[in-house]
């Protein structure tokens, strides 16, 4: 029995893979960063706010075992998506790990959502997310690794409001899935996380208010079956075990850590 044991916890731990996270800088990104690093990871990390991304550095410092490499830059910059993979092989020499965690909401209707803050936000969600990918497909099929995504509820379930964004985490979801049979024959898994409410800044930085932001989390209460919104490390330990071998025979699935508000019909 204690056999096991050890040999499922071993299963569990991400000792000295090389995991690219984007988005590391805040949120789901910073917290998959730091319980990645806990897990035994080595880290190559992507984000904007350079400031913070310094902060999740010595965060993965003092609970793991490796100073992770920073990264930081705009993904909607070619040029920094392609030094991503290279300077994270040249580094490590290898990649077993992509997260794609960096990604944008923004408020607004097919009357209200302009044709640049379209562009921005598939730019953002998908193209740089799909480009990175295809950068580091070659890297990941040396290492048979894998990629995890970020998602969103919002992928699956039409919620008025946010169109854009509905839109392209729904096309995160066909990628994932596409990309999951393109690499399975060369044992490449790809799945990815599907969120509910999460506290993050992200509502915030998409243009809410403290008042519209707690209101906005109260009503988690009956819009999620488990009656709350979740929590960063909640969506980060559904990452780890997507990018770990005890998730080795699980590929194409976008898992919903949503406390079941996919499965909610409102009436």
């Amino acid at each position: 029995m204690a056999g096991r044991e050890e040999e499922t916890t071993q299963r569990l731990s991400l000792g000295d893979k090389v995991a690219l996270i984007t988005g590391a800088s805040s949120g789901i990104g910073a917290g998959t960063a730091t319980l990645f690093a806990r897990l035994g990871a080595k880290l190559a990390l992507n984000g904007r706010n350079v400031e913070s991304l310094g902060k999740v550095q010595q965060e993965c410092e003092q609970v793991g075992k490796h100073t992770p490499l920073l990264l930081p830059g705009d993904l909607t910059d070619e040029t920094t998506v392609n030094k991503l993979v290279e300077e994270t092989i040249n580094h490590y020499g290898r990649l077993d790990v992509l997260v794609n965690s960096a990604g944008i909401l923004l408020i607004g209707t097919i009357e209200t959502t302009t044709m640049e803050q379209y562009d921005h936000i598939m730019n953002v969600n998908v193209r740089s997310l799909y480009h990175l990918s295809r950068l580091a497909v070659p890297h990941l099929i040396h290492s048979k690794g894998c990629i995890v995504n970020v998602s969103s509820v919002n992928g699956q379930r039409s919620f008025p409001g946010v169109l854009a964004y509905c839109i392209s985490k729904a096309a995160v979801d066909q990628f994932t899935r596409c990309l999951a049979l393109d690499l399975a024959p060369k044992e490449v898994r790809v799945n990815a996380v599907s969120p509910g409410v999460i506290v993050t800044d992200i509502h915030k930085r998409a243009g809410l208010n403290e008042g519209d932001y707690a209101k906005f989390l109260n009503k988690c209460k009956v819009t999620h079956a488990l009656g709350r919104p979740g929590q960063v490390q909640e969506v980060a330990q559904a990452i780890a075990f997507l990018a770990s071998d005890a998730a080795s025979f699980i590929t194409g699935v976008t898992l919903p850590v949503d406390g079941g508000r996919h499965a909610m019909c409102p009436r």
